[in-house]
């Protein structure tokens, strides 16, 4: 399944650090869980699926399922819930069941870094989590597309546009001057961006919009036209457009399921 299919909405976030052990031997969870262990090694049981992990494995749950674990040495990892925002299948949901091994360890380290970072929910600080769970997941589905393609080398130009475009987001930003500012033409930039990140610079630049859209659906009564202001977006015609063919339903639909 490509990345492009994969919608995920972070809902929290917890660093552990250094964890002698776990207090339960086994738990259940109202959501997807995610274990993504930047230290030390675990075992872990999920229904008959039992391994190892440690360092550039993730090992995710299902809700409600009975999830068994034990520290082999002192842990320090994030444990992330999250939900589907597109209900995948259950073939599809069996691929993100149990232990996804990450090639890519630099990256990873990388996204690790930022999260420890961010301790807050704030809105600047949820937009990054989020950014980050969906890079995570990211790295899983760009490595199964690519498997022994894929390197680690890092494109520097690239992660200069993708750092642009995420301190540009939410205002007035031509791809265009971008790419001219690069050396590349708007097909060069394209395609090296997808290269890169397994996603077109407007693709990157929709979902880091949307992400702060969705945030302001949720925790304001803003009108759609102000919330599309403070997303980028020319006007709440378009962003209903963009958020209904993204997310798979339409904005007010979103704002009645997640507003408390």
């Amino acid at each position: 399944m490509a990345f492009r299919d994969v919608a995920v909405k972070l809902i929290s976030h917890v660093y552990w650090h250094h964890k002698e052990e776990f207090m339960y031997n086994e738990d259940t969870y109202p959501y997807w869980t995610l274990f993504a262990v930047e230290k030390g090694r675990f075992v872990y049981g999920i229904g008959e699926q039992k391994g190892e992990a440690g360092f550039g494995d993730f090992v995710i749950c299902p809700p409600h399922t009975g999830f068994r674990r034990r520290t082999l040495e002192p842990l320090s990892f994030h444990f992330l819930h999250f939900v589907w925002l597109s209900e995948p299948s259950s073939e599809e949901a069996s691929s993100w069941r149990g232990k996804l091994v990450i090639k890519d360890v630099e990256r990873l380290a990388s996204n690790y870094h930022y999260l420890k970072k961010l301790p807050g929910w704030d809105e600047e600080s949820t937009l990054h989590k989020q950014y980050m769970l969906s890079d995570m997941f990211r790295l899983v589905a760009m490595e199964r597309e690519y498997k022994d393609e894929l390197t680690t080398e890092t494109d520097i130009l690239m992660e200069k546009a993708r750092k642009y475009l995420s301190n540009h987001a939410y205002g007035s930003l031509s791809l265009l001057h971008l790419a001219e500012s690069l050396g590349l033409t708007p097909v060069q930039f394209t395609r090296r961006f997808r290269r890169a990140f397994t996603q077109t610079p407007s693709e990157f630049l929709n979902e880091l919009r949307l992400t702060r859209a969705r945030h302001l659906l949720e925790g304001s009564t803003l009108t759609l036209d102000a919330i599309a202001g403070n997303c980028g977006f020319e006007n709440g015609f378009y962003l209903s457009r963009v958020f209904t063919q993204k997310i798979g339903m339409a904005p007010s639909v979103y704002r009645s399921m997640y507003r408390v």
